[in-house]
Formats: C-alpha cells, structure tokens, sequence
C-alpha cells in the first residue's frame, strides 16, 4: 500500500505523545508516562532505547542536544563533546590529511557527550529514578531486539575492514528480524543507572576510549562533563518565536533561512515552484558561508543578524550561484510532550548522532559501543577559528527546534539529514506554521534539499554550485519549475532517507497534542495517550 494511499492522519493524543523513529523506542517514552513521568523522563527513556537498536543513527558513543519547555521557558543543553588533549591538527596535516579524516581514525573522535546530556537531564527536569527510564534500553540491550531493515541494510554494506572492527553487529545482523544481543551495552547502561556518568567515562568504556586514542585522551578530559545548560538561540519568523541551539550547532541557519523566507512572497499553495525556489534561495542565502563562520565561539545573534542583511541576494526569478552545506549524515531526532502525574507540562526536542551512520567504524572492544566521528566538523585550516585543537567543540549539524508564541509551547520539530537539516526545518516550518499544515502532511510532503556535484560533502569546496534534489513525490511540477529558473535538478526516488527523518508534535486545541514521526524511517512511530 502506497505511503499516500489511504492519506496519513496525525497522532492526536489529550494528555501525552511521543515521536521516534523506531517504535520500540517510542514505546519506551511512553512507558515513562504511564509511569507518572514528564517529558523529560520520556525522552530519556526514548533515546536510550534508540541507543540501543539504532547504532547506525545515534549511541552512547555520540554527542546530544535538546531544548526543554516548561514553565513558559526555554531551556537548551549542548552535551557535544570536546577534542581530547592530545588532538592536533598539525598531526593530522603531517599524515597527509587536508580533512578530518571519516572513518577508521580516532581524530575524528570527541569525547561523547550523550551519556552526560542525560544525567544533566535528569538531575534537573526528570521526576523518574534513573534506573527506571534506563530500564527498557537494559532489557532490549540483554534480551535482545529484532533488527529493523535500515539496521540490516546499514550493516549489509559494510567493507570488511569495518566489519572486522563492528563485530557485534556484523556477526549478528545479516537480515531484517535477526536477532541482535548486546551485553556490553546492557552492561554499561546498568552502571549508569546505579552510578551516574561515572560508571561510563571512568569505568570499562571510558578506560578503552584511553587505550584506542593513544594519547588523544587523558583521564581529566573524561573527568570533566560534556554537557552544559546554555542559553537558546531565538528569532520570530513565521509570525511566531522559533528557538534552536546556538553555535556551535548549525541551528542558525533554520532561524536565518526562516526570517529570510518570512520576508519573501511565498505562494499560498506549496505545490507551486515557486514555493520551493524561494525557501531554496533562503537556505543559499543562509548558509553559504557557514565554513567559514561557524565555530564553537560564533555569536549566534551577530550571526543572524548578517543573514538579515542578504535579503538583495535573493533573485525571486532565478537560481543563484552560492554554494551550501550539503553532506550527509544519520541522526536520530525524537520529541516528547506532555503532562506528569503531578500536573508539570513540558514539551521536548532531542536530538542525538553518531554524525555519519556508524561513526567512526572504531569501537570500544570491551562494551562494543561505536565511537562517533564529530570530529569531521573541525577544520584542518592553520588559524581557521573551527580548526581542531585540544578541548574544543567542532560545529555541529545537530540542530532541535521548538516554536512558542506568547512563550507558550507551539511546536517541537527537527530532523535527521546531516547538513540539509536547516533546509529540511525550514520546509517543516514554512508548512507547519506558515500555512498551518497538520504534522502528518507536512512531514510526508515531497521535499528538497541541496547536494554537492560529487560525494555530498564537498559543496563547500566544489567550483560548482549545488545541484537541488528533488524527492520522487514532490509535486511534479517542482522539476520542470526549478530547472526554468536555472536550478541544476536531479530526482531521487519517493521517500528517500536522503531527505531526513523529521518528527513533530504541535500543540492542538483545548490542551491536546498533535504529532506524526516519519514514515521515511520505515520503522518509526508516533503514539500518546
């Protein structure tokens, strides 16, 4: 059955709803609820479970960011991890790499910030033990889950090298519904449930991390949290007030893209060319100079208000020249909403990555957790002000949303996709709130997104602009409307992952939640009750 045929209908939900992309996951988020527990403790729960079954989107080995409302306010935690005292891009330089290396190398890797984004979390929001929003993940890790397709297809196409190091996986995952144990990680979701991060950072995990860096880490760069409360980075757009993560995420460039596009005269209906040539001009106009300007120290207001000043680059007729950020990368991205037994409302956008699928191919030998490559974002320039040094966060992808007016929760939103994730927000928001599109048509419409002319991560350097993907069920008169207006297109098939796995939950009316989680996930799920 078609994905479009019977038209899909949003999750509606009067008291609490949760959107992931594996419904074990959001099942686990659930759970919390029923319990008694917030959003907060739902969410926990759903990116530990996540953590679990899904290591080729997100793991205890990567870096997380979430914004929290409650109480009228927004709350943003960046628990993205630092370089380790022995990084040097100098180094580097000398093995002969101009960039960070991808794969198989430890100076793609930070230290992982994930399991210090939860307990700060839980310390401050969560009203339930640790123990128990750990619980799922635990029992998933030890007793085993079934192996979803994207799982099977990720590890199907693993070169042996990889598979000699991924052993875990590779030894287990042969097709969609194998079996798959993973005792480590059960071990060490235990530790810290009993302990805290220190059973993670100073225990088995956090003692092989020092043993593969070979000098890249010392003990006091495990001994220091990842994860820090920070103030969010807000703008009104869309006719209402749109937050994200401020440098060093990329979240800016949603709230630019969306000032940008507020300004323009976009046509009422989105299946009009015009619609997408005009939020693609926005994203350029956005984000053409991102290597440049981000890093860890950016200021995120200087950094918008310099968009403000791009609206002349806009041609409304005709395509522009600019390259974008345009490199792939697999995320997961959930949101919690709701209310606790003891009346607390909050609503959450959470989203956690191993940057690209399964990180760095290298892995902990003694829990099996795979080690993210966050450390691709840095720069190898000499003086670049994103140039990887010890202690330093690299920029960042990652990039929640959530939308209030009147400080009140309207919104949460965001996406997988690597560097289109802006380009992908800013089609969400612009139907979400713009047009007041429901949760499930936005997220299943057809969408764009920009990519370099060779391998998808190199639109920055390419003397070539970026050409425009056009997803196979867009409205077909993008294509042919596009290509009028100069745009170099290509189209890929109906649902591709390449367009991201967005998740929304938007506030309906009399107190009520509405949602939808991406069928593009294949596995995912949206539930409330």
């Amino acid at each position: 059955m078609s994905l479009a045929n019977p038209p899909p209908r949003s999750v509606r939900a009067p008291n609490h709803i949760v959107c992931s992309a594996d419904h074990v996951a959001t099942s686990a988020g659930v759970e919390m609820f029923v319990r008694g527990g917030n959003a907060v403790d739902a969410a926990i729960a759903t990116n530990a479970a996540m953590a679990v079954v899904a290591p080729h989107l997100c793991g205890l080995g990567g870096d997380l960011f979430a914004l929290v409302h409650v109480d009228g306010a927004v709350h943003a935690l960046n628990a993205s991890g630092r370089a380790g005292s022995g990084a040097s891009a100098a180094d580097l330089r000398a093995e002969g790499h101009r960039t960070v290396p991808h794969r198989h190398h430890v100076g793609a890797v930070t230290v992982p910030g994930c399991v210090d984004g939860w307990v700060t979390l839980h310390e401050r929001f969560a009203s339930l033990p640790l123990d128990v929003l750990l619980a799922p993940a635990e029992r998933l890790a030890s007793a085993g889950f079934l192996a979803s397709a994207p799982l099977a297809s990720v590890v199907g196409q693993l070169d042996e090298q990889s598979r000699q190091q991924l052993t875990e996986l590779s030894e287990q995952v042969r097709r969609r519904g194998d079996i798959v144990r993973r005792p480590g990680a059960a071990l060490v979701l235990a530790g810290i449930a009993a302990t805290g991060r220190s059973s993670f950072y100073q225990g088995p995990f956090g003692q092989g991390l020092l043993e593969i860096g070979e000098g890249q880490f010392v003990a006091d760069d495990l001994a220091v949290s990842q994860a820090e409360w920070v103030e969010p980075l807000s703008s009104r757009a869309f006719g209402l007030d749109l937050h994200t993560i401020g440098p060093n995420s990329q979240g800016y460039l949603t709230l630019g893209g969306a000032r940008l596009a507020t300004s323009l005269d976009l046509p009422a209906n989105p299946d009009d060319p015009q619609w997408a040539h005009l939020l693609i001009e926005a994203a350029i106009a956005a984000g053409r100079d991102r290597p440049d300007v981000l890093h860890e120290g950016a200021d995120g207001a200087e950094l918008l208000a310099a968009i403000d000043r791009r609206t002349g680059e806009i041609d409304v007729d005709r395509a522009t020249t600019h390259h974008v950020p345009s490199a792939n990368g697999d995320t997961t991205y959930l949101c919690t909403a709701g209310r606790s037994s003891s009346g607390v409302e909050m609503a959450v956008s959470l989203i956690q990555s191993n940057a690209n699928g399964l990180g760095s191919h290298l892995v902990e030998p003694t829990t099996g957790i795979n080690l993210h490559n966050r450390g691709i974002g840095f720069s190898l320039e000499p003086g670049h002000p994103a140039e990887l040094a010890p202690g330093r966060r690299p920029p960042h992808t990652l990039s929640p949303a959530l939308a209030t007016q009147d400080d009140e929760i309207v919104g949460v939103l965001g996406t997988m996709g690597g560097d289109a994730q802006p380009q992908i927000l800013l089609q969400l928001a612009a139907r979400l709130f713009h047009h007041r599109q429901s949760p499930a048509r936005a997220i299943t419409a057809g969408r764009w997104a920009l990519r370099g002319p060779a391998t998808g991560f190199d639109t920055w350097t390419s003397p070539e602009s970026p050409s425009v993907l056009v997803e196979g069920h867009a409205p077909p008169e993008w294509a042919d409307g596009l290509t009028a207006r100069g745009h170099r297109v290509a189209t890929t098939p109906a649902w591709d992952s390449t367009f991201g796995h967005a998740h929304a939950i938007v506030r309906g009316r009399s107190g009520s939640w509405i949602g939808f989680a991406d069928p593009r996930t294949v596995v995912g799920s949206c539930a409330g009750g």
